[in-house]
């Protein structure tokens, strides 16, 4: 199993987040990014600020790793109009791939309509620019009922909105790895949650993220059937020196 070709590494806290400066989080951004050339992971998913330095670092070094962002992030309630700015420039700065925190606050109120069209509007402007989409619903927000049908709800509306070779470019995600959770709840990815993504989510593929620290975790995301894992602990994941490739 070669973990490394589902692995987006990711390091999206602010300066302010992390007490480093800005120069020092440009830092650590590039050096997440060598690693990620180093040992062949998919890609890099870093805040929109640092999409165009490091599209151009990737170029230079001829890699294929590919460069992800966040929109909207981290708590999707940005307007759809907000959104597809920001989606905007991350494209032109170079993103391959986008994800975007749905706004699950509108969801939980009932305000489905709005959720559709900024799903559809959205979804929409990556594929005609041939980028991936990525859907965060924030499952430590949700409860096991509404993760089911916020999934499904996702699945059909792709699946009534786009042909099925765009399908593969869509992808429901469990979360963004910052929610706040009380009673030491995790507030990322679970076994269970992830259980019920896969059972709604159609002919879209699930992304696992936050909370995946080890190899043996990673290795059961991808058992159960997730096609990509979000983690900030990638080299963690590839510490059994058998998974990391050695042709570099």
């Amino acid at each position: 199993m070669n973990i490394a070709q589902y692995l987006d590494s990711t390091y999206l806290k602010t300066p302010s987040q992390s007490g480093l400066s800005e120069d020092e989080t440009l830092k650590k951004v590039k050096q997440l990014t060598q690693e990620a050339i180093d040992h062949h992971i998919f890609a890099v998913m870093i805040r929109p600020d640092y999409v165009a330095e490091v599209k151009k670092m990737i170029t230079e070094k001829n890699s294929e790793v590919f460069v992800g962002t966040v929109i909207g992030f981290h708590e999707g309630s940005d307007s759809t109009d907000e959104k597809l700015a920001e989606a905007t420039k991350a494209i032109e700065d170079g993103a391959d791939e986008l994800d975007f925190v749905i706004n699950y606050k509108a969801y939980l109120k009932g305000e489905i309509s709005n959720v559709e069209n900024e799903f559809i509007t959205c979804t929409q402007w990556c594929i005609e620019h041939h980028k991936v989409a990525k859907w965060i619903i924030e499952i430590a927000a949700l409860n096991n009922d509404q993760i089911a049908d916020l999934t499904k709800k996702i699945s059909e509306w792709a699946e009534t909105n786009f042909p099925e070779k765009s399908l593969e470019k869509i992808f429901i995600k469990s979360s963004t790895g910052f929610f706040e959770t009380s009673e030491g709840k995790p507030n990322g990815a679970t076994v269970e949650g992830i259980k019920i993504m896969l059972k709604n989510a159609g002919k879209l593929s699930v992304k696992a993220a936050g909370g995946v620290r080890t190899k043996e975790e990673a290795e059961k995301m991808i058992q159960l059937g997730v096609k990509r894992i979000g983690t900030s602990s990638a080299l963690n994941l590839l510490s059994d020196r058998t998974m990391i490739q050695k042709d570099y």
